[in-house]
This record gives structure tokens, C-alpha cells and sequence, in this order.
């Protein structure tokens, strides 16, 4: 078998952990099966495509980077803010590096250059996808404070402050005043 084809199923079934792996600061609010990080990570390169098509960046890109950016977490598993006073942040970047380590050159370099450029907030499209990181942790907390989960405040608040486009900020203000369901009435 050829090596890169080992080196591309291997890493395939370590991107299948972030299937398992839970989000785990919902915890923290009282929710007994959070998210995993695959939910939270589809439904943020939706969000980092839309606000990039409204913001004039490219949709595809936006999406790519917002697709790998908790792909190491499934080295890290999701570690809620309350571990940073005790755990030093691991760099994304290093991770990365290792976990492709064992890719073909081409991927190996598509998915560093993806998590490099999304890291380092400097293009208008890594800025939607962290927009769109933020949303949807925004997003559901409002949909876990809808089904009855009482601790959410903080992390509506905390994505609130953190966006960077007029678009997001103009979603995140509409998704704190509607129902999650309220696409069902239109």
C-alpha cells in the first residue's frame, strides 16, 4: 500500500475523533451531551460562508479555514476557558504540524496553510471564519437556553464582544432577540 495513502487514512481517523469529542464548557451550563466539535465545526463554515459572501470575501475560503480550525482538538480534546489559568493555550500551528506530519506534501501543506492563515486573523475571510466560530457558539447557546439550560449569558456575551464584521454582529443581534424555531414560521 502506498505510504501517503496510509498517511491520509490515518489522519482521516483521527479527523473522525472530532465526531466524538464533546464540547466540553457546555458542561459547565448544565448540559449533559453537549455538541461535538464536527457539529460546532459544519455549522461554523456554513456561517463563515454567508458572512463571507455578505462582506465581499470568498465564501469557499472562509468556509476551508472555519472547516480546520479545532482540527487539533482532537489531540487536545476541547478545553473550556476556565482551563486557561492553569493550562498554557497549546499553539494550534505545532499541533497542526504534528498531526500532518505523516501527510503527502500537497495536503500536508493545505491544511497548515489553512489553520496558519486562519490563526493569524490577517485575511478578511480567516476574520469571517473566526466571526463564524463565535456565532455559532452564540447560536447555541441560544438554542440550549431555549430547551431550558439556565447558564448561558456568558457565552452569548462573550461571543457578542469578539466579532469583527458588521455582519456578524448584525446576526448576533438578531439571534439573541428571535426563537431558534422562528425559521419555522416564515
Amino acid at each position: 500500500m502506498p505510504e501517503d495513502a496510509e498517511g491520509l487514512a490515518e489522519f482521516a481517523y483521527e479527523l473522525g475523533l472530532l465526531k466524538r469529542v464533546r464540547r466540553s464548557g457546555w458542561w459547565h451550563a448544565g448540559v449533559s451531551d453537549p455538541e461535538s466539535i464536527a457539529d460546532h465545526t459544519m455549522r461554523a463554515a456554513q456561517l463563515a460562508a454567508l458572512i463571507a459572501a455578505e462582506e465581499g470575501a470568498d465564501p469557499a475560503r472562509a468556509a476551508f479555514l472555519a472547516l480546520w480550525h479545532d482540527s487539533q482538538e482532537t489531540r487536545t480534546g476541547d478545553l473550556p476557558h476556565t482551563a486557561t489559568a492553569y493550562l498554557a493555550k497549546p499553539d494550534p500551528r505545532q499541533i497542526t504540524v504534528d498531526q500532518t506530519q505523516g501527510l503527502p506534501w500537497r495536503s500536508r501543506e493545505l491544511v497548515r496553510g489553512a489553520v496558519d492563515e486562519y490563526e493569524s486573523r490577517q485575511t478578511l475571510e480567516a476574520r469571517c471564519a473566526k466571526d463564524a466560530d463565535k456565532l455559532d457558539m452564540l447560536l447555541q447557546a441560544v438554542e440550549y437556553r431555549d430547551a431550558g439550560v439556565q447558564r448561558t449569558d456568558g457565552w452569548i456575551d462573550s461571543a457578542r464582544k469578539d466579532l469583527y464584521t458588521e455582519t456578524s454582529r448584525r446576526i448576533a443581534e438578531a439571534a439573541v432577540n428571535m426563537s431558534p424555531l422562528s425559521w419555522r414560521d416564515r
